[in-house]
């Protein structure tokens, strides 16, 4: 039988699963973004590509109802099915690095959700802050549960933002996909192309990718960013398998596209 993937209602999906996603909601306000952009966007923390991947050994994703293996290994597993597929050498590497963000966790803290306790603030699918929440989101019973559901000037369906000003313009849940992204935007020797850009931004954004919400905000330009997203997702979700891979036995191959793309010096987080 066909495995099925993001069964989030599924008889064994862990309590814990259902608990980080009401945490998620609750404490996920537009202000806390804003808090969490300022504390954690320094950019004065370096550190080797390679040192970041093996710090994710020792973190297991609690919002994911799909894999139980530490996080080097997913990421491992998507790179190595872009490879497989022969897709350009840059989508490997987004592929390989694309949870990298959740590194936060070693400077982060309970009382962020930015913890290896406390995860909300750092993994699991985002959503818009400073606007109505949509149905789309996992358990959206827990929408209720956001103090900016009561906040007029957050609770409408355009919030603070205007009609067709593009995803760019959006402010969304903190997690390790903005923070991955904002790192490399201002890591000088980076030169992915704008498509892995996009592709470790908004890969988490499950209700706009997966569940059609936040049309209103869409610009033309965005259906692209959708089509990334999309062929993206297929390595992200579906390549999660018990199989485990070494870091070491994989590096001898990455080594030179990550020296190609962000060069060979330590990328300050």
């Amino acid at each position: 039988m066909e495995k099925v993937f993001r069964n989030y209602d599924a008889a064994d999906v862990k309590t814990a699963v259902r608990e980080h996603y009401r945490k998620m909601r609750m404490y996920q306000t537009y202000e806390y973004g804003q808090r969490m952009e300022r504390k954690y966007l320094t950019f004065d923390k370096p550190m080797g590509l390679w040192e970041a991947m093996e710090h994710l050994n020792d973190l297991i994703d609690v919002s994911d109802p799909d894999l139980d293996l530490p996080n080097v290994q997913h990421l491992i597993q998507s790179a190595e099915a872009i490879r497989a597929d022969n897709r350009p050498d840059w989508m490997q590497l987004a592929g390989l690095i694309h949870d990298l963000g959740k590194v936060m966790f070693l400077w982060g803290c309970d009382a962020d959700g930015t913890s290896q306790a406390e995860q909300w603030g750092m993994v699991g699918d985002v959503f818009v802050l400073g606007c109505a929440l949509p149905e789309s989101c996992v358990y959206p019973e827990f929408n209720a549960l956001n103090p900016d559901m009561q906040d007029s000037r957050y609770n409408t369906p355009l919030g603070i933002y205007e009609a067709g000003c593009g995803l760019d313009a959006l402010t969304l849940a903190w997690g390790h996909d903005e923070y991955l992204y904002q790192v490399l935007k201002h890591h000088p020797t980076n030169t992915l192309p704008k498509a892995a850009m996009v592709m470790i931004r908004y890969h988490s954004f499950y209700p706009w990718h997966s569940g059609g919400s936040y049309t209103q905000f869409l610009k033309p330009e965005d259906a692209q960013y959708l089509e990334w997203i999309r062929d993206f997702n297929r390595y992200d979700l579906y390549t999660k398998s018990p199989k485990t891979y070494s870091l070491e036995a994989i590096r001898e191959y990455y080594q030179p596209i990550a020296d190609k793309y962000l060069g060979a010096g330590p990328i300050f987080w």
